[in-house]
């Protein structure tokens, strides 16, 4: 009884700002604010370190740059979209119903998310290493030639003897080098993972705000969302912006990123709208609320995996340029207090 009284004093809240017209007018205005500020927030930590790039500086800046994105990424998952997930899931019309009043989906979906970004992790992780070792001993094979030394007996003999001693010193560091260059190749293509896969994450925390503001019709709540939702997308495009700039991918890879990041929100109000006209479900209605509750859960998981194992565990404790200078440990971890705090800021107002 108290579940419906609760239903009904949300539904009449609803009703009083309840204008389709000054709603849509509001989304259109927001479609292009989002837009561009997302545009900036992601393009900002990627110009940034272009400009830094063969620079003394630029290992250093970069490393701070992708603290502080790991920061907005982890308050993302855990103040942003994590409590967001279980609200809809938890929302009186939603939790009044089996299975969902049963069970805590939003924080089993959220396991799965991790779970499932680990299983990606270790995958693809796995193919890389098997890929690049299987490639340097081809190469390595490859280089190694037979040959018969033409000489009398005591040349042969010193030929030899100098060879190897020879052999012994250019082995030694060959083998460094050739250490050193598989590990740093390594690391890159570690960073173009997470970069990825962080993408999909963010992908779908974007679809689920832009389908949700699309199919309201509550003017009162749009209103105050398209400013929060500006500064949101900066935060969140630094995040990822900082990811994407650290790995070193090529112009057009980084464009198409950049592009897909901007372009997520603002195609999902579209869809809202779509969906609303359709169906004339609107952001209050069960199904919708249910599908927002497991993509906000699935989502939050990989966001919690990628920001806590692959950006800050991998720079506080296997970064060698952090371990060697205890003020940039310093200083990385003001960065990350910084962006964990920006982002979590902004939950006042979205």
């Amino acid at each position: 009884m108290a579940a419906g009284a609760g239903c009904a004093v949300d539904t009449r809240r609803a009703l009083e700002c309840r204008n389709g017209e000054a709603a849509a007018h509001l989304k259109f205005v927001s479609i292009f604010i989002i837009f561009f500020t997302s545009v900036i927030g992601v393009s900002l930590p990627v110009v940034l370190a272009r400009y830094l790039q063969g620079k003394p500086s630029y290992d250093k800046a970069t490393l701070i740059i992708k603290c502080f994105a790991a920061g907005v990424i982890l308050s993302t998952s855990l103040v942003h979209v994590l409590p967001d997930a279980f609200d809809a899931l938890s929302d009186c019309q939603v939790a009044s119903k089996h299975p969902w009043r049963d069970f805590p989906f939003a924080g089993l979906v959220t396991l799965i998310g991790a779970l499932l970004a680990l299983l990606v992790d270790i995958t693809a992780s796995a193919h890389v290493e098997h890929g690049h070792g299987h490639g340097h001993n081809n190469n390595d094979n490859k280089e190694s030639k037979n040959y018969v030394l033409v000489g009398t007996q005591e040349e042969i003999e010193g030929i030899k003897k100098g060879n190897y001693e020879l052999g012994k010193l250019e082995t030694g560091h060959g083998e460094r080098t050739n250490r050193e260059t598989d590990q740093e190749e390594l690391i890159k293509l570690k960073q173009k993972l997470v970069s990825q896969v962080l993408e999909i994450g963010i992908i779908f925390h974007s679809v689920i705000i832009g389908v949700t503001m699309g199919m309201s019709q509550n003017q009162c709540t749009i209103r105050p969302l398209v400013a929060a939702l500006a500064f949101h997308q900066i935060f969140e495009g630094m995040g990822l912006g900082g990811c994407i700039a650290q790995a070193g991918f090529n112009f057009g890879t980084v464009a198409y990123m950049c592009f897909m990041f901007s372009v997520t929100t603002p195609m999902g109000i579209v869809l809202g709208m779509i969906v609303f006209s359709v169906t004339g479900y609107d952001d209050s209605n069960p199904n919708a609320l249910i599908m927002e509750g497991l993509l906000g859960g699935l989502s939050s998981g990989i966001l919690i995996y990628m920001g806590l194992v692959d950006l800050i565990a991998v720079d506080f404790f296997h970064n060698k340029l952090m371990s060697s200078r205890s003020w940039l440990k310093k200083a990385s971890f003001i960065a990350l207090a910084l962006g964990s705090t920006s982002m979590s800021i902004l939950a006042l107002w979205a």
